[in-house]
């Protein structure tokens, strides 16, 4: 398994990419191997059994105004395999979400997010907070973390207009996968990963707030 530090070209197929939330601080980092790396999608693929960082319990709207106090620490991904597609310049990615080890379907899951950003070692975006998941058959899907949203925008985290654009790039998103884009999602939901791919591993420079690599 190959890892770069990276350069302004694209990465390749079976390289190792490090995918990190960063604020003010980073406040996870997870290494995924790079399924391709193209002007229109990124796919990222994280195998369950992934070692990398992440905050030490789930902060509350409060404690994210005090970032910085935030305890992060090893952790594994062990609750399904994910392939990760994104559109650059887009505001959320999808996940396909599989039962560890099988082809499964549990869910498509779009995860809400800051755009995609490219650096030395990978990747870097920042959740926002409220997600949305979509059954197999993309016949229903429903808000997560609503409720804690809520409170984000109540405490202050979110303004008011911020928080309305995320409720509409989730609204946008969830049309998209089960309307306008569904062919084009559903054709990734048989994709096999190489068996000759190890599971990646972290960056050392999980941790550094790195420049944005154009």
């Amino acid at each position: 398994m190959k890892s770069i530090l990276n350069k302004k070209t694209p990465w390749q197929p079976g390289d190792n990419a490090t995918l990190r939330g960063v604020g003010v601080k980073v406040f996870w980092a997870y290494p995924t191997i790079v399924v391709q790396d193209l002007p229109d999608l990124i796919a990222l693929y994280m195998p369950a059994g992934v070692l990398g960082k992440d905050t030490d319990h789930k902060p509350t709207p409060q404690e994210l105004l005090a970032a910085e106090k935030i305890n992060i620490t090893d952790c594994q991904w062990d609750r399904t395999d994910v392939l990760m597609l994104i559109v650059p310049g887009e505001a959320f990615s999808t996940y396909v979400m599989w039962e560890t080890g099988t082809k499964n379907l549990v869910c498509w899951y779009i995860n809400l997010q800051e755009p995609i950003r490219r650096t030395q070692i990978g990747f870097d975006t920042m959740d926002n907070m409220l997600d949305v998941v979509v059954s197999p058959d993309m016949s229903e899907w429903k808000w997560k973390d609503d409720d804690e949203f809520a409170e984000a925008e109540q405490v202050g985290f979110y303004s008011h207009e911020t928080a309305r654009e995320i409720w509409a790039e989730g609204e946008k998103a969830a049309r998209l996968l089960t309307s306008e884009r569904r062919d084009f999602y559903q054709q990734w939901q048989n994709w096999q990963a190489n068996p000759e791919w190890e599971i990646p591993k972290l960056s050392p420079l999980w941790d550094k707030i790195l420049g944005e690599v154009e």
